[in-house]
Order: C-alpha cells, then sequence, then structure tokens
C-alpha cells in the first residue's frame, strides 16, 4: 500500500498536530535555547545540544502506536493503560551512539511525563511477568498481549524510519523488550550531584521540558535582552548631565565591573540602575543569560514589575512570579482595560501568567520562594533550574529575611554560582558583617562597591527624635503636622495597631496598608500610594522595602535598627526637603514585644544607638550602628540558620535527582508559608456571585490571609467555619463543589479585618461599588 495515501501520524489532537510539525516546533525552540543559553556548565556543549536534538526527536515517537492514534481521531480504540513514552524507547537503542548517550536520552524520554516512582509502579500495575522475559498487558476482553508483542504489532516502524530520515537519522536493529529494568534500576539509583553526569542529565531534562512545553503551547520564539533595551540608561545620563550632574561613583563604578559584586549603599541613591548598569555590562562579556531580579514583599515586586517594563519599553519583555501574582494580574488587566469583556479579562489573564512561568521572558522579578522551590525538588524543578543557566541573579534588599529563609538563598546563591555558572549582585544599605560574611562565602570571588563618603555626606537628610511613651498615646503630635500640611508617614509593628491609628487620625486623603486586607483591597491601595494628593500613610512592616514613596517625616513604634533605617529612607527620599524629622517611640505595646519583635536586647541596643546621632543621621555611619547591634549572631538566630543551611546543602547532595520527586520535600517547602485564606463573612455574598459568574480570580481576591496559629485558635472557639458551594460548570453538564472557610469577624475595604471585632450578622457593600 503506498504510504503517501495514509493519513498523518498525529501528535495532538486538539488542534490536530501532526508528529513531525511536533518535532520541528520543538527544534525551533531548541534553536532559541542555544542562542539564549551560551554559558552551559557543560564542557562539549555542541554534544550537549545534540543529545537534546535526539531527545525532542525520538520522544514521542510512540504516539504512533495504531491505538493511540485511533484515540486521537475518536475512533474505536484498545489504548488503556499504556504509556507512549515507553513505546520510543527502543528506538532510542537503535541509534549509533555510545551506551552512556542513549541512557542519558532514555532517561529523558522515559521520565518527560510521569516520575520514576510512578512509572515504574504504572508498569507494575499495568503490565504482568508471565515468563522470565514477557511482561504481558490484559486487555478489556480478558486477552492478553506482550509489550513486545504489541511494539511489533501496533507501531508503525516504517513510519517511524521513514520519519528520522527526514530529520537525517537512520537506525540499526532495534530491542523492543519493556523497560522494565532500566527504569527500576533509575529509581533505585538515580543520579546525585556529586556523580558523573548528573549536570547533563539535570540540562538535558530541563532543556527538554523547555522544548517540549513551549512546542506544545505552539510558542517558538522566546524574547532576548539587546543593546537597545539599556537605552533608557544612556537617556537618563544625558538627562543628568545636561542638569550639570551624572551618575553616582558606585553606579559608574557598576558599569564596569565583571562578574559577581555586592553593592553597599544608602536607600534612594539609584541601587536599581546600578543593579541594570551592572547587568548591561555582564550581557556585554558574558553574553545572553535569564535575568532575575529578587523582592521580598509582592508590593515591591509588583511597582518593580511596572518599573523595568515601562523603563526598558518592553513590557513583553519583563514578568514577575509571586504567590498573588493572578490577583494581581486581573487587577492590572482590567485597569488597563476597563471595558475588556469577562471572557476576554480572563483569559489575557490565564496567558500573562502562563507566559511568565514559562521562559519566554528574559528578565522575571520575583519573590526568592520562586526560586527556591526549585532546590526543594518540586515537580518540574529540573526546568526551572535550566532557565537559571549562565543566568543573572539581582537581589534588592537581602538583608529583609529571616535566619531559616536566609540560610535557604544562601544555599541557592551557592548552588547557582558554583554549578550554573550565574552571576549575582547583591545590594543592601545595610547588613550586618556576619550577614554579609556568609554572602561572601557563597558568591565566592566578587568584587565590592561601596557609595562614596562624599555621597554619604550628601545623603545627610534625617534628624532622629526619640520619644517618650507609646506612639499611641501621642496621636495629637502627628495630627499637628498633618493640620500644618505635611505629609506623614506612621509606622506601626502590628495591624492593630495601625488601624487604631488610622481610625483616630484625621485626614482627607489617607491610605492604611497591612497585610490583613485581601487581594483586591490590597491591589488598590498600593495604586493610590502613587497619588501625590496622599497626604497620611499609615502602615506596617510592608512599607519598609522598595516601594518608592517620599514623606515629609516618620512617626514609628520602635524596631530594629535595620528596620527602622529602612523607614527612614521612605522620609525625604529625593533629598529635596533639606533635613527631616524621624520619631521613635522608647516605648512597646506588649502584643509588639510578645510576637513581633521579641529580641528586646536587640530594641534596647537600637534606642542606643540612635542616641548618638544628636544632630542629623549621617548616614556612613549606619553601619556602625547596625554592627553595634548585630554584633555577631544571635544564638538562636545562628542555631536556625546553621540547621536550615546544612539540611538543604544536604538534600541538594543526596535528594535532588532528575526525574525523582520527593513528597517529604515539597510538604517542607510549603510549611514555610504559615498563612490559611479565610473569607470575612461580609463579603460571602460577593463571594458566591462571582463563583456562580464563573469569576474565580476574582471571588479568591475577598478572602484575607491569617498565620496558622490564629487559625487554629479561632476555629476551636466558633470563629472560623467551613462551608461549601454548589453551582453548575459553565457547560451545565455537571456540578462543582467549592470549600471554603467562613471568618466571623469584621472587615472593610478601608481597614481590612479587624480580627478583635465579631461579625455574626453583616450587611453587604454592593458588588458594583466593591469592583468598580
Amino acid at each position: 500500500m503506498d504510504n503517501s495515501s495514509k493519513p498523518e501520524v498525529l501528535a495532538k489532537s486538539e488542534p490536530q498536530v501532526t508528529l513531525k510539525r511536533h518535532i520541528q516546533d520543538g527544534l525551533k525552540v531548541l534553536e532559541n535555547l542555544k542562542k539564549g543559553f551560551p554559558n552551559l556548565p557543560i564542557a562539549d556543549t555542541e554534544h550537549f545540544w545534540h543529545l537534546l536534538h535526539l531527545c525532542v526527536v525520538f520522544h514521542d515517537l510512540g504516539k504512533s502506536h495504531s491505538d493511540f492514534q485511533r484515540m486521537l481521531l475518536g475512533q474505536q480504540h484498545k489504548w488503556l493503560r499504556q504509556r507512549h513514552e515507553l513505546y520510543s524507547i527502543p528506538f532510542i537503542d537503535g541509534l549509533n551512539i555510545t551506551d552512556s548517550e542513549k541512557k542519558l536520552i532514555k532517561l529523558v524520554v522515559a521520565g518527560h511525563h510521569k516520575n520514576y516512582d510512578d512509572l515504574f509502579n504504572f508498569i507494575e500495575h499495568s503490565y504482568k511477568q508471565d515468563n522470565e522475559n514477557s511482561f504481558m498487558l490484559e486487555l478489556d476482553d480478558d486477552s492478553k498481549i506482550s509489550f513486545e508483542s504489541e511494539f511489533n504489532q501496533h507501531i508503525n516502524s516504517d513510519f517511524v524510519q521513514s520519519l528520522l530520515k527526514e530529520f537525517e537519522i537512520t537506525l540499526n536493529k532495534i530491542d523492543s523488550k519493556l523497560p522494565r529494568k532500566f527504569i527500576l534500576d533509575y529509581k533505585r539509583n538515580p543520579l546525585k550531584l556529586e556523580q558523573e553526569s548528573y549536570f547533563d542529565l539535570l540540562l538535558l531534562s530541563g532543556g527538554f521540558k523547555q522544548c517540549d512545553h513551549l512546542s506544545s503551547a505552539f510558542i517558538e520564539k522566546i524574547e532576548f535582552l539587546e543593546s537597545s533595551d539599556f537605552d533608557f540608561l544612556n537617556s537618563k545620563r544625558i538627562s543628568l548631565q545636561q542638569n550639570g550632574c551624572d551618575f553616582y561613583p558606585h553606579q559608574l563604578e557598576a558599569a564596569e565591573k565583571e562578574g559577581n559584586a555586592i553593592l553597599t549603599a544608602p536607600t534612594g541613591s539609584g541601587k536599581t540602575e546600578t543593579s541594570i548598569l551592572w547587568l548591561q555590562k555582564q550581557i556585554q562579556i558574558f553574553g545572553q543569560g535569564r535575568v532575575f531580579y529578587i523582592l521580598p514583599f509582592t508590593a515591591s515586586i509588583n511597582a518593580m514589575y511596572e518599573r523595568l517594563g515601562n523603563d526598558i519599553g518592553n513590557k513583553e519583555k519583563v514578568g514577575l512570579l509571586h504567590g498573588k501574582l493572578t490577583e494581581y494580574l486581573e487587577n492590572l488587566v482590567e485597569r488597563e482595560n476597563p471595558t475588556i469583556s469577562q471572557e476576554k479579562r480572563q483569559y489575557l489573564t490565564h496567558k500573562i501568567k502562563e507566559d511568565y512561568r514559562t521562559i519566554i521572558t528574559p528578565i522575571k522579578v520575583a519573590t526568592p520562594f520562586q526560586l527556591l522551590k526549585n532546590i526543594f525538588g518540586l515537580k518540574g524543578f529540573e526546568k526551572g533550574i535550566f532557565e537559571w543557566v549562565g543566568g543573572y541573579f539581582i537581589f534588592d534588599e537581602i538583608h529583609a529575611y529571616q535566619p531559616d529563609v536566609f540560610a535557604q538563598i544562601v544555599v541557592l546563591i551557592e548552588f547557582a554560582v558554583k554549578y550554573l555558572r550565574v552571576k549575582v549582585f547583591i545590594m543592601t544599605a545595610t547588613l550586618p558583617k556576619f550577614m554579609k560574611h556568609e554572602l561572601e562565602n557563597a558568591i565566592g570571588n566578587h568584587s565590592e562597591i561601596l557609595a562614596k563618603n562624599e555621597l554619604y555626606e550628601k545623603f545627610t537628610r534625617h534628624k532622629v527624635i526619640l520619644q517618650d511613651g507609646l506612639l499611641a498615646d501621642n496621636l495629637n503630635m502627628i495630627q499637628a503636622d498633618l493640620t500644618n500640611g505635611k505629609k506623614v508617614l506612621v509606622v506601626c509593628n502590628s495591624v492593630e495597631q495601625s488601624q487604631l491609628a488610622y481610625n483616630e487620625l484625621k485626614s482627607e486623603n489617607k491610605v492604611l496598608l497591612h497585610s490583613n486586607f485581601n487581594a483586591f483591597d490590597r491591589n488598590k491601595k498600593e495604586w493610590e500610594l502613587r497619588k501625590e494628593e496622599i497626604r497620611l500613610l499609615v502602615g506596617t512592616q510592608a512599607i519598609e522595602v522598595s516601594l518608592d514613596i517620599d514623606y515629609d517625616v516618620i512617626y514609628t513604634e520602635p524596631a530594629p535598627i535595620d528596620a527602622l533605617i529602612q523607614r527612614f529612607g521612605r522620609v525625604n527620599r529625593k533629598r529635596e526637603k533639606g533635613i527631616c524629622s524621624c520619631y521613635v517611640f522608647k516605648e512597646r505595646n506588649k502584643v509588639d514585644s510578645t510576637y513581633i519583635y521579641t529580641n528586646q536586647e536587640v530594641i534596647n541596643r537600637t534606642l542606643e544607638v540612635l542616641s548618638w546621632f544628636s544632630v542629623n543621621i549621617q548616614e556612613k555611619e549606619l553601619q556602625k550602628a547596625i554592627d553595634y547591634v548585630y554584633p555577631a549572631w544571635n544564638k538562636k538566630d545562628k542555631e536556625e540558620y546553621d540547621f536550615i543551611y546544612d539540611s538543604l546543602s544536604d538534600m541538594l547532595k543526596n535528594q535532588l535527582s532528575p526525574f525523582i520527586y520527593s513528597q517529604k520535600s515539597e510538604d517542607d517547602f510549603y510549611a514555610k508559608f504559615d498563612g490559611i485564606k479565610v473569607l470575612p463573612i461580609i463579603n460571602e455574598t460577593d463571594f458566591i456571585t462571582f463563583l456562580n459568574q464563573y469569576e474565580f480570580v476574582k471571588a479568591e481576591s475577598l478572602k484575607v490571609q491569617i498565620s496558622k496559629k490564629r487559625f487554629a485558635s479561632l476555629i476551636n472557639i466558633g470563629s472560623i467555619e467551613r462551608k461549601i458551594h454548589t453551582f453548575e460548570s459553565k457547560h451545565k453538564d455537571k456540578l462543582i463543589n467549592t470549600n471554603y472557610f467562613i471568618i466571623k469577624r469584621k472587615y472593610s475595604k478601608e481597614l481590612g479585618l479587624l480580627i478583635k471585632e465579631d461579625d455574626q450578622q453583616s450587611t453587604q457593600d454592593n458588588i458594583n461599588e466593591i469592583f468598580l
């Protein structure tokens, strides 16, 4: 029979994509990867790309199985429990390459859908051994067929051979045995970090998944950073020079440095531009690599994402990753397209989110947790680690992490620099010497960039006033500044205190910002803060990091010196207001000392060191102040740091094996996130309405996150209740059950969740009012 009259062999059915086309699409992605990842930590890069080419060509050959094809075409078939990747393996044995090369390709192809534990369990469940050499698959009609017989009867070997010739590949004799032993051997003895071929397999698996997933989504092209993307830096410098100024010396120094660097410079001294100047130089020297701009909090990440997109002038080159991404993107899409239909808005939100999860964007602004999940070995970590290769990590506000997270970041940096040729740029205004020492050990060879003393002198912009008593008892002082027209920042250490202060202070244009708002209200408030007419901002620690805001005066509860320095940095940020006052109250409330900043010695030393600055704060003296408050690790913190560092380092060494996923590692990773989402009772009607309208993101954005400890205490006294809402699917073909937790506490758009105020019967805000 003439082959040309036969239907094309398909790889996918909706839409129909031929196997040949799917392979070609994957190879187009591979060519993009070659351009985007020139710095592989592999001795023979050409050989690596050749092996990856073979992985792409061979991975879906098993889909030529006649019953698989009938299934794709909607015809009667006997494709039951088979796995197409198992039928691809025998063809690899026919390649004229070494056994070690065949092994790498087979490992990638066998594991490209299921991890090896699940794949082997599937084989054991589906195939029963009849004799020493045959494994039988039981069909629905109670008949049995061996893997070898099924391969020979149902795999179109002539088609496969012909297809491979189109890719200039010819095969020797193939062996059609079930690769059970091959899979069992790897399951029992997976490759570990220090073993030969570990990074060949890790990066082949990650690179292959990039090719397969992007081509399956019909994405052939990924974005790269071009020299024109840095034009805004030159434009900014020209503008400065026209006004008799220039970039700061530390910025010019960073623009010439090669390799890893640590920058110490005062807040407001252009650290973001400094990092991009450094990045521009690295790309000139080392070439392409994906960029990760890493920040601690979602508010600062959202702002940085929008800022970099505007600076570069191409928002498609900047993505973002954090745990509240969906709500933020839907809000952004709706804000930029207010008349857009529900279907179009949901489609755009989903598409943008999926693009940001891929390798498409050359810059990603992210929390460290989006990177850390890969070294914890979460499913798909190979793909994430491949994206780091030869890349550039920029850490902003590195001081802001607790000891456990800081230890994880140190391990991440150490791994990325040592094994993946990642270049790192670390920025901070203040960092204790003992923490800096850990970072220096992790990145190895590096340059240290320090802002000049002359600049620190120019940045003398604050005076500290230590005030007796509690902030809450001195709101009249704050009100007087508001009445006199000052733009006032008030920072409390707890949500409850911030709500009380906000309620008492009078201003027509005021904003409250803390962690107990739902996602919709939080996004709206972050947007409002950009308005110049805001005269009062009351907040918690959320305002400390990277929010580009500028106030005339600050009133703050006592906090550790590093936190206070960040808070002060939101006052007179542009140094256009002379010397501005920073009021620090000496007395602490009970909630603060019990739950927030529990180390009283640190607070005492902070208040002591602030008394040194009898006139104005000398920025160049702040490092001395930091080192006085933090002369060495606190014993408890050091024990926690060492435990996490040692545990994670050991896990990397002994457990991070390609295609092997540990439920314990995943549980350990997610255990770090101390939060459960609850729905304030006042929003329940709107929540149900949104579910019934299939507005799932908007429904989710009505929830508020509280700590696990608080959740446990409230559910025990009946203040949190589990409920279920049932509604029809969009196609009216099934019922959907959604579980949620109702919290019987008051909530308002202005104040957020009032955790101590019962709300058994609340009236609803109008749905249109909430979301207009």
